[in-house]
C-alpha cells in the first residue's frame, strides 16, 4: 500500500445536517437549509478546510413518513439544487459542488444543459450525482402511479447517462471561432448531432451550449445494489457509499474497483467515499455525551416508529428505559435491520429510548472521538482499502462543521493525510481524475485539423 495516499472529503450537506434532531442542538442554525447566508457560511467553511466538494443531496417528494414524525422533519424544505449552486459558485474558488439529479424523473436535455451551465459559471467546479430516485411518492408528481421497477430504472439510467455525455460531446473544443472580421461565430464542422433513439428516449441535440470546462461534469454515484455498483463502475468517478464497517467497506471497494478492471477501465479513476458521520470533542467520553444529547432530542414518537420498522414489531410495548427484551419474535422484516438495532443496543448498551432515538436520528457508522482518534480511524480506512476518502456528515451547523474543520483536519495535515492547499483550479484536477476526451471529436483528429 501506498504511504502517499490523500484522503478526499466531500461534505453531505442536504444542506442541513443528516440527523433527524440536528436543527434542535443549542447553537445549530433551525433554518440552516433553507438560509442562503447560512449556506454560503457552510460553503466557505468547507473551502477554507480545502474540501474536495459540497454535494447537496434532493428529494423529488417530501418523505414519505407517517405526519407525526414528517412535521418534525427539517427536510421538508430544501432549496433546489441547480439553483442554488450557481450562487455558492460566486462566493467561492476552488470547491467543487456536487447536486442530485434523476434519470427517471427528468429529461437528458435538461441535465446536460444544466451542468454544463454550472460548470462554466463555476470554471470548472461541477458534478453530477446520478440518481434513479427510490421513493415511489416522486411517481406521483410526475404524472404516474406507479414507481418505476428497480431494475428497469437502472437500464433507463444507463442510457440515460449515454446520452448526456453525448451531449456534452456536441461541441469540438476549437467550435467556437469569433471571428469578428469575417463575422463567423462558430465552425458547423465541429458540430456533432446526437441523434440518439434508444428503448428509453429519443434527443435529437446538439447541445445548446460549449462542451463543459473539464469536459464532462465529474460523475458521481451512490447505489449500493448489484444494479446499483454495475453502473458505478461503468459509469462513476465518485462513489458516495453507505457501508455500516471498515469490514464490509473493504468487501464494497475491492467489488467496485474490480469490475471497473474486467471493463478495462483505471481503478484510480474512481473515489469510493463511504459516509462518515462525526463527532468530535476534547475526549471521546465528551464525544459521546455530545451524541447522545443530540440523540435525545430525537422526539420519542418519531424514534420509537423508527425502532418498530427495524425490528419489524410494535415497539411500543417495551419499557423505554430498559435494555431490549432477549425474546423478540421474528418476522417478515428485514433480517438484517433486525440484527443490526439489537447488536448496536448490545454493542453500546443502549435503553429502548436511547436505542429508537438513534435510529430515528442516525443510525449509520459514527467516528465519534478526539481529532486524533477520528483521525487514526480514518486513516486505518484509507490504508487498508476501505475507501479513497470520505463523504463526511456533521452533526448538526454550524458547530460540527466548525470542529471538524477546525480541529480534524489540521491533524490530518499534520500526518500528511490531507492537501495544505488545493492542486488545481477544477474538481477533476483536484481529485487526480482525467479529462475525458471527446468522443466525436478526438484530440488526434482536433492536432491534425490545426496543423
Amino acid at each position: 500500500m501506498a504511504q502517499n495516499r490523500k484522503l478526499r472529503l466531500g461534505a453531505f450537506m442536504r444542506p442541513v445536517s443528516i440527523h433527524t434532531a440536528a436543527w434542535r442542538y443549542p447553537g445549530a442554525f433551525p433554518d440552516a437549509n433553507f438560509n442562503l447566508e447560512h449556506i454560503v457560511r457552510f460553503a466557505q467553511t468547507l473551502e477554507r478546510g480545502k474540501f474536495d466538494a459540497f454535494f447537496m443531496a434532493d428529494h423529488l417528494a417530501v418523505l414519505n413518513m407517517p405526519m407525526n414524525a414528517l412535521k418534525r422533519s427539517a427536510t421538508v424544505t430544501s432549496f433546489e439544487p441547480l439553483t442554488l449552486l450557481p450562487a455558492l459558485a460566486m462566493v467561492t474558488k476552488h470547491l467543487g459542488l456536487i447536486a442530485t439529479a434523476s434519470t427517471t424523473f427528468d429529461a437528458p436535455f435538461h441535465i446536460a444543459r444544466r451542468f454544463a451551465s454550472l460548470d462554466h459559471i463555476s470554471k470548472g467546479r461541477a458534478a453530477w450525482n446520478i440518481v434513479t430516485t427510490s421513493n415511489p411518492d416522486a411517481a406521483l408528481n410526475f404524472g404516474l402511479d406507479e414507481h418505476m421497477d428497480h431494475a428497469e430504472r437502472y437500464r433507463r439510467a444507463r442510457e440515460f447517462y449515454d446520452v448526456v455525455t453525448g451531449l456534452w460531446d456536441s461541441w469540438a473544443e476549437d467550435a467556437f471561432i469569433r471571428d469578428v472580421a469575417s463575422g463567423e461565430y462558430s465552425d458547423p464542422s465541429r458540430l456533432h448531432v446526437l441523434d440518439h433513439k434508444g428503448p428509453y428516449l429519443s434527443v435529437r441535440g446538439p447541445l445548446n451550449i460549449a462542451r463543459p470546462v473539464q469536459g464532462w461534469p465529474v460523475i458521481v454515484q451512490a447505489g449500493a445494489s448489484d444494479d446499483g455498483r454495475q453502473l458505478a463502475a461503468e459509469t462513476a468517478e465518485m462513489i458516495f457509499g453507505g457501508t455500516t464497517d471498515i469490514a464490509s467497506a473493504r468487501a464494497f471497494y475491492a467489488d467496485v474497483k474490480g469490475r471497473m478492471e474486467v471493463l478495462g477501465r483505471d481503478r484510480d479513476h474512481l473515489k469510493i467515499l463511504p459516509g462518515a458521520f462525526v463527532m468530535v470533542g476534547d475526549s471521546i467520553a465528551e464525544a459521546q455525551e455530545k451524541r447522545a444529547r443530540l440523540d435525545s432530542l430525537v422526539h420519542y414518537d418519531s424514534a420509537i416508529a423508527s425502532l418498530s420498522i427495524a425490528l419489524g414489531c410494535d415497539a411500543s410495548q417495551f419499557d423505554p428505559d430498559k435494555p431490549l427484551p432477549n425474546d423478540i419474535p421474528e418476522t417478515n422484516a428485514s433480517k438484517s435491520g433486525r440484527e443490526r438495532a439489537m447488536a448496536v443496543a448490545a454493542r453500546d448498551g443502549l435503553t429502548v429510548r436511547q436505542l429508537a432515538q438513534r435510529l430515528g436520528g442516525y443510525a449509520g457508522p459514527a467516528f465519534v472521538g478526539t481529532p486524533q482518534t477520528i483521525a487514526d480511524t480514518m486513516e486505518e480506512w484509507l490504508m487498508t482499502d476501505a475507501c479513497d476518502g470520505f463523504n463526511v456528515m456533521f452533526p448538526y451547523l454550524p458547530g460540527g462543521l466548525d470542529d471538524f474543520v477546525d480541529r480534524v483536519i489540521p491533524e490530518l495535515q499534520r500526518r500528511g493525510l490531507f492537501r495544505t492547499e488545493y492542486e488545481g483550479t477544477t474538481l477533476r484536477e483536484n481529485l487526480g481524475l482525467p479529462r475525458p476526451e471527446n468522443r466525436f471529436f478526438p484530440a488526434a483528429t482536433q492536432a491534425r485539423a490545426a496543423e
